[in-house]
């Protein structure tokens, strides 16, 4: 359970994989983790819930091999300190703009000397891990994840890429559409460009480029480009697309015999 591997798989170069929980259950959380995720994306950002409705999912994660990855609503100290003392092993900041705000980041998720993070994990006494033992080791296991949103963001890039102390620099294509006068079409060729541009300019840099898509083609093709950190879609959007497929079908089956 602890520490995680994820850190260590990004570092070989691995591709990591997961998927977004959307509702805070324990019983949808096992499903999912039935598949074997790399991580468990879990969003407070744009979700009706904060870290004190996640209760145990993260330390249930832990417990079945899957990272917990906690998407806090902004780059506050205070919600990053919360969603790590819960059990994340992740956690995501949206839309960091300019290197001020990656390093204000790094400086809320890392123990000192490192950053300034709070400390009292309330994980590890779900979870029986020794709490001296997490918190001399955490700065160890911690992966920070930085959002690129936006033109300014991607403007500034390689001055975000010079601040020390995040892993992953995960392209939100939804947010960068808007960002670019292409709202929703996120297959367009301005965030197209910019999405096949990023994992690039990080090369050689040790920060792994990640982005968020739902259809397999797709991340096929941003593996191909480079990407290394991939939410594949969440299972209530992938269940719903088969629901509505298959009442289709039975409906048009049923239509044809009268």
């Amino acid at each position: 359970m602890y520490p995680h591997p994820l850190k260590q798989k990004l570092q070989r170069g691995e591709v990591v994989l997961g998927s977004g929980l959307l509702t805070p259950s324990p019983h949808l959380t096992g499903m999912i983790l039935s598949t074997g995720p790399d991580f468990l994306w879990i969003d407070t950002e744009h979700l009706p819930f904060g870290s004190e409705s996640l209760d145990y999912i993260p330390v249930l994660a832990r417990m079945r091999g899957t990272a917990p990855m906690i998407r806090v609503a902004n780059n506050d100290p205070g919600l990053i300190k919360k969603a790590y003392d819960v059990g994340a092993v992740a956690v995501m900041v949206p839309q960091v703009n300019t290197p001020e705000e990656a390093a204000r980041a790094v400086e809320y998720a890392r123990y000192p000397p490192l950053g300034q993070r709070g400390i009292s994990p309330m994980w590890t006494f779900i979870a029986g891990e020794q709490w001296n033992h997490v918190i001399k080791t955490a700065n160890e296991e911690t992966v920070l994840i930085l959002q690129l949103e936006s033109q300014q963001a991607y403007d500034n890039l390689d001055e975000i890429i010079k601040v020390p102390g995040f892993d992953v620099l995960l392209v939100g294509p939804l947010d960068l559409s808007a960002s670019v006068g292409r709202i929703t079409e996120t297959g367009s060729r301005e965030v197209q460009e910019i999405m096949r541009e990023v994992p690039k300019r990080l090369k050689g840099s040790g920060i792994a480029a990640g982005t968020t898509l739902m259809e397999v083609a797709e991340l096929q093709e941003k593996i191909r480009w480079g990407y290394q950190f991939l939410n594949v879609g969440n299972v209530a959007s992938y269940g719903v697309q088969v629901l509505d497929s298959h009442l289709k079908t039975l409906r048009s089956n049923a239509t044809g015999e009268k």
